[in-house]
């Protein structure tokens, strides 16, 4: 009998991704732990929107973040992951002769994300950088939604919120981003001079990077290798945003309106979605808006000529003269009485029209009571119903040339 051949899967060094992955659990749930005993899990009110900030070296960060926290109504200055480990509670641990790895920078974080200025949102600048933060990410949102569920029925529901995390990544190539951080180093150096000189002022940090490409170069390409990779490994689970930020700034604040949109289906709960989904969408309303006023006017051509030839005949000699009037303000106000708009189809027809030629109107129909009849015996009023129409004409005004 031959003997048997068995493999000892114990002695099978572990792959470094799985090792990884072990210690992101490992350090998670000692920090989670922690957490709950120290706040309680009613407390654990994380951030319902936590926007992931990366960027090459140049590429806006700072310039952009205060536009991005106007834009999604974040109150609360970006959490700049490098500043926090230079953080009393960082520091005492160095002191210490500790040294501030992936455990301390989740604890350092997770701790300040549940500060209560950050839970209408928060944007995080520098993190993740490593696959064991990668993994701790994860791990937050799985326990969000957890929480999420945990509380849905208690009164603190409204306080755990369907949690969104967007990755907005500013990019820059090599090139760009030697350029800029040469430009920044030369504007620091140019403004702790005049500080220097004049003694009003705060000097700047002065970076070695900005200074020496080389340096720069290589800046760069630590921000690709890890900033990046940890990143974008985290596309396929959380919205993201790829902004190129070596267009003009106005052309990179439109991407970033346009990339941030507001996404119902993802922000509400559920169950709030679904009662409100099947009412349009205004951009659905305004992508088909001009093919159907088009369908509309031509269908009155079609099945009633008369009516639609009568309506602008009014327009045309009832209405445009005292609309030529305010050309300058680009608002005028008409009321009329004319029987013509007692049809329905006309007030439509007017507003189409309108609409066609570039202006914007609308009609409010007002109904009032006229004594028409007195009874001398009775003593009794007889009134008719007489309507009046007021019509709203707004169009772009006249741009006055002063001085």
């Amino acid at each position: 009998m031959e003997p048997r051949i068995t493999q000892d899967l114990a002695a099978k060094p572990a792959a470094p991704a799985d090792l990884e992955i072990k210690d992101a659990l490992l350090i998670f749930n000692q920090v989670w732990k922690r957490l709950e005993n120290e706040y309680g899990r009613a407390q654990l009110r994380f951030p319902k929107e936590l926007i992931l900030l990366g960027g090459a070296p140049g590429a806006g960060k700072g310039t952009n973040s205060d536009f991005i926290r106007e834009l999604r109504g974040i109150s609360a200055s970006p959490i700049v992951v490098s500043q926090l480990l230079d953080s009393p509670e960082a520091q005492k641990l160095k002191s210490q002769g500790g040294m501030v790895g992936d455990r301390e920078v989740i604890a350092i974080l997770f701790r300040k994300l549940l500060e209560p200025e950050q839970q209408n949102g928060a944007i995080l600048d520098g993190f993740p950088r490593t696959k064991v933060q990668v993994e701790c990410l994860k791990m937050l949102f799985d326990e969000m939604i957890a929480l999420r569920r945990e509380f849905s029925a208690t009164h603190d529901a409204a306080q755990f919120k369907q949690p969104i995390f967007h990755i907005l990544l500013l990019f820059v190539d090599e090139t760009e981003s030697i350029a800029r951080q040469m430009k920044r180093g030369r504007e620091v150096l140019a403004h702790n001079a005049e500080v220097r000189s004049s003694g009003l002022g705060d000097l700047w940090e002065e970076r070695a990077t900005d200074f020496d490409p080389a340096l720069a170069r290589n800046r760069y390409r630590v921000f690709k290798e890890k900033t990046y990779d940890a990143l974008v490994s985290l596309k396929e689970l959380f919205h993201y945003h790829f902004i190129n930020a070596q267009a003009p700034l106005e052309l990179v604040h439109e991407n970033i309106v346009r990339e941030l949109e507001y996404q119902s289906s993802l922000e509400l709960d559920p169950r709030t979605f679904d009662r409100l989904r099947k009412l349009p969408l205004a951009s659905e309303i305004v992508r088909h808006a001009r093919q159907d006023l088009v369908r509309r006017l031509d269908t009155y051509e079609v099945e009633n000529p008369t009516l639609l030839q009568a309506v602008c005949d009014f327009i045309e000699q009832r209405m445009m003269p005292i609309i030529i009037r305010h050309a300058i303000s680009g608002r005028a106000d008409i009321n009329t009485e004319d029987p013509l708009f007692h049809d329905s189809e006309a007030l439509a027809m007017l507003i189409d029209v309108f609409s066609e030629r570039g202006f914007h109107a609308t009609v409010d129909l007002q109904r009032l009571e006229i004594p028409d009849r007195f009874d001398l015996q009775t003593g009794v009023i007889r009134c008719r119903i007489k309507k009046v129409f007021h019509i709203k004409i707004r169009f772009k005004g006249s741009q006055i040339r002063r001085g």
